[in-house]
């Protein structure tokens, strides 16, 4: 609510990324009256794409200082009428770019809301020159640190209510989850984050999931992710190990921008979870699973990187009984995470989980990896109350297929010519990766 007789200007911006498009909003905003900017919060803006690069606090300080801005006040969802309804403002400016997209309906909403106390919107010609699609491309390239990486994760889980993690098991299909996005009703969807599947990076070394691949030969794999992407990263670790080595593992990752670590309560030979009872398999005790999670917990060293513990009663038919009582010990020895997992056709019985660990006084993201009953949708699973959802085999899952049709179609043909339809084109794959 204005407290003068000034007239008074209202501009909405992320910020991320400041060009001279945004400062010729702000000049013309400054020649009619005191300018307030409402600045988008990081659950504004991932509402409709990606996360900004910097925090919420960094983006107020620039915008802060920025000739002829009067305030900056936040701005907590896309819809401006909340805030404008506080403000009256005698002007709303923006470029001329949001006739069109996700933006349109909010443009004809702020022109029926300032009606009602005579304002006007002013709209500044799209600055052709900048290309905020094009500076995205080039921060990507030039990619991130560990601890950009990290920090990401944590801003995320506090900004959108269900983050998509996809597995990848080599620096393509990391470049894959890095890039791939579709346009649903005008908003930009994509993967929040990269998975690395113990299962899928096994099977793509011709190794069983039983831990024969150890943690020295993942780096190797690691280490070709983590150099073309820049989204956060999932570990799966299978059992962590004995406590006295899950330490290094702890630290190995976190060095190298690892967002977190999920380990799963088992004792003696791993075998893959959707075996279940079908095979031996022994739950270690909840008492030694969380001691090492708390081990784990000691040797890192940032605050960003998080131990998630995952629960195996229910693939082991214990229910939901003994994985809730596992959950409260694991949260409290440190868990920063729990992944309640299951490999039944349907949702009911991790539901029903679901339901009663929203009681929990104390609770910490819950994650959920929907393999077997993968009819249920993410908006289902948010409501549940599922915070991360894993994708943890299907990008390996769908190569493979492809791959030994290929084989076959060359056998059959003696010859590579029919398989020219259902491949990529060799310029394709030259000009697939940069240089």
């Amino acid at each position: 609510m204005k407290t003068n007789n000034r007239k008074t200007s209202y501009v909405v911006m992320s910020a991320d990324l400041v060009h001279p498009g945004h400062l010729n909003v702000i000049e013309r905003a400054r020649q009619l009256g005191d300018v307030i900017i409402g600045l988008l919060t990081d659950k504004a803006i991932v509402g409709y794409k990606r996360l900004p690069y910097l925090t919420y606090e960094q983006r107020k300080t620039v915008v802060e200082n920025i000739k002829g801005v009067t305030e900056v006040i936040p701005q907590h969802e896309l819809d401006f009428v909340p805030n404008l309804r506080k403000l009256r403002p005698d002007y709303v400016v923006h470029g001329d770019d949001w006739k069109t997209g996700v933006k349109k309906k909010v443009r004809e909403r702020v022109i029926e809301t300032i009606k009602e106390w005579g304002g006007e919107l002013v709209e500044v010609p799209y600055t052709h020159s900048i290309s905020s699609r094009q500076i995205n491309k080039v921060h990507r390239e030039i990619g991130t640190t560990p601890e950009v990486r990290m920090r990401k994760f944590r801003r995320l889980l506090g900004a959108k209510p269900l983050l998509k993690f996809m597995e990848a098991h080599n620096g393509i299909s990391g470049l894959i989850v890095e890039n791939t996005s579709v346009v649903k009703n005008d908003v930009v969807c994509e993967f929040d984050g990269i998975w690395l599947s113990s299962l899928t990076e096994s099977a793509s070394k011709g190794r069983p999931d039983n831990e024969a691949v150890d943690i020295s030969a993942r780096m190797v794999t690691l280490n070709d992710v983590v150099e073309v992407t820049t989204k956060p990263i999932l570990f799966d670790a299978d059992t962590g190990g004995k406590p006295e080595h899950f330490v290094y593992t702890v630290k190995t990752l976190e060095r190298l921008g690892v967002c977190g670590v999920i380990i799963e309560d088992k004792a003696g030979l791993k075998r893959n979870s959707l075996y279940g009872t079908t095979v031996p398999q022994t739950q270690d005790e909840p008492q030694n699973f969380g001691e090492k999670i708390s081990r784990g917990k000691q040797a890192q060293i940032t605050d960003d990187f998080m131990i998630i513990a995952r629960i195996e009663s229910l693939i082991l038919g214990k229910g939901v009984d003994d994985a809730i009582d596992r959950a409260k010990i694991y949260i409290d020895a440190g868990a920063d995470g729990i992944l309640i997992h299951s490999k039944n056709k349907t949702p009911e019985e991790l539901l029903q989980f679901c339901q009663r660990y929203k009681n929990f006084n104390h609770s910490v993201p819950l994650v959920a990896v929907p393999t077997t009953y993968n009819m249920i949708l993410e908006n289902e699973l948010q409501d549940a109350g599922v915070n991360i959802v894993i994708y943890a085999n299907q990008m390996l899952r769908s190569a493979y297929p492809a791959m030994v049709k290929t084989a076959k179609c060359i056998l059959e043909h003696e010859r590579s010519y029919e398989t020219n339809g259902s491949i990529m084109k060799i310029d394709e794959i030259l000009n697939l990766i940069p240089g």
